[in-house]
């Protein structure tokens, strides 16, 4: 079983950033992948960005490429992610998920096995 604990959601401004932490516990394991997704109020759940874990490869979603940026600290077993200029549809429940073992689709935001319970970030205009 794994553990996730996102934290660091928040209200801000357009244009601000925001880091987003995510924190795995329970198994010991080295062979997966964390990924990003983003829930907005009547609308589909998106994914936003991952990382494998064992040579940090990421891999990012159109709509946040350039703006976002996910890394892990080993030492921690964290993933973050970095939020620069963030704007008003940015507004979602942020969470995070683990591709364990780690499968074809954890680059496509696919068959992710473990999620966290998410942290709200509302983008004020």
């Amino acid at each position: 079983q794994v553990q996730l604990v996102e934290s660091g959601g928040g209200l801000v401004q357009a244009g601000d950033s925001l880091r987003l932490s995510c924190a795995a516990s329970g198994r010991t394991f080295t062979n997966y992948a964390l990924g990003w997704f983003r829930q907005a109020p009547g609308k589909e759940r998106e994914f936003l960005a991952a990382i494998r874990w064992s040579d940090a490869s990421a891999v990012y979603a159109d709509s946040v490429k350039g703006r976002f940026t996910i890394s892990r600290d080993n030492a921690k077993n964290t993933v973050y992610l970095q939020m620069n200029s963030l704007k008003p549809e940015d507004t979602a429940v942020y969470i995070c998920a683990a591709d364990h073992p780690i499968g074809t689709g954890w680059a496509r935001g696919l068959y992710y096995d473990y999620w966290g319970q998410g942290t709200q970030v509302t983008v004020s205009s």
